[in-house]
């Protein structure tokens, strides 16, 4: 039984050393700058006071049938990683945020399961190609029902099953259309912004409206609850799409707040003052 990782940057890397761990076999699928750093160092995880290297099988382009493929790029990068998949798997989970991607995975890789899924507590990050810190060990992977669970629990982390793919992403995407937009707006953390008495009214308007938008395809979340979720967050939390736009790299703005913006456009949903942040993102990202 194999599994194979497109991406192994913080999360695929996680997931991989986690799989090689519990006598799973593993083949990354990465870039040949990326592949020959694995194959010459292996994959190095910080992981509190645990330092572990592993070695997984590392190619450029899957050219074997493999059980399942997970799909850890983020979504700017999609399109170009899935070029690197000349067999199809058998079946396939992104962790991607935003929903759009799903279409695209399921069109790209014809024949092939694509199960709904989103990681919903992880903290890690790529040092360097092959070096990943995780500070914390607790990882929360949501998946839909028809994902194949029993093969995801034993990469190790803590797998919970929610519904159908819609129910999945759009219950991150809900509150995580705001939150990108927001803290790429402003370059400031959710505890100011949840408490800032300019900030907050609109933050909490557009979780409303893309509550409302996911209600129109089929699932229904209460905003209240999606609030509830921003309040618990630690006051110092950012947004990787902020982090991104702040560097100056490919963020996943139009693929997380967009995709809320046109699912509403298409659904025939307003969502005025989510629009304008994403606008307002747009253009803090172009400067």
């Amino acid at each position: 039984m194999t599994v194979a990782i497109l991406g192994p940057g913080a999360v695929g890397g996680v997931l991989a050393a986690g799989f090689l761990e519990h006598g799973v076999d593993v083949v990354c699928v990465a870039r040949p700058d990326t592949a020959a750093t694995l194959m010459s160092q292996g994959l190095s995880l910080r992981q509190g006071q645990r330092d572990v290297t592993v070695r997984p099988r590392v190619v450029t382009e899957l050219r074997e049938c493999v059980e399942l493929l997970l799909v850890t790029v983020k979504a700017p990068a999609l399109d170009d990683a899935l070029d690197r998949i000349e067999v199809p798997p058998k079946s396939a989970v992104p962790l991607l945020n935003g929903i759009e991607h799903m279409e695209t995975m399921r069109r790209r890789l014809s024949g092939t399961k694509v199960a709904g899924a989103s990681i919903g507590r992880i903290e890690a990050w790529l040092e360097r190609p092959g070096v990943v810190v995780q500070p914390t060990a607790g990882v929360v992977m949501t998946v839909a029902s028809d994902a194949p669970v029993d093969l995801l629990q034993q990469s190790g982390v803590e797998i919970r099953v929610d519904g159908s793919a819609e129910e999945v992403l759009w219950e991150k995407l809900a509150r995580q259309a705001a939150t990108a937009a927001a803290t790429a707006i402003t370059q400031r953390p959710v505890g100011e912004l949840r408490n800032d008495p300019e900030w907050a009214p609109r933050f909490r308007t557009a979780i409303d409206e893309a509550c409302a938008v996911a209600a129109a395809d089929g699932v229904t979340l209460s905003s209240q609850a999606e609030w509830e979720i921003i309040e618990a967050m630690p006051p110092l939390l950012t947004s990787s799409t902020a982090r991104d736009i702040a560097a100056g790299v490919p963020s996943e703005l139009d693929a997380i707040t967009g995709a809320a913006v046109r699912a509403g456009r298409r659904l025939g949903v307003d969502t005025p003052v989510l629009a304008q942040m994403y606008e307002e993102a747009c253009r803090a990202s172009s400067r």
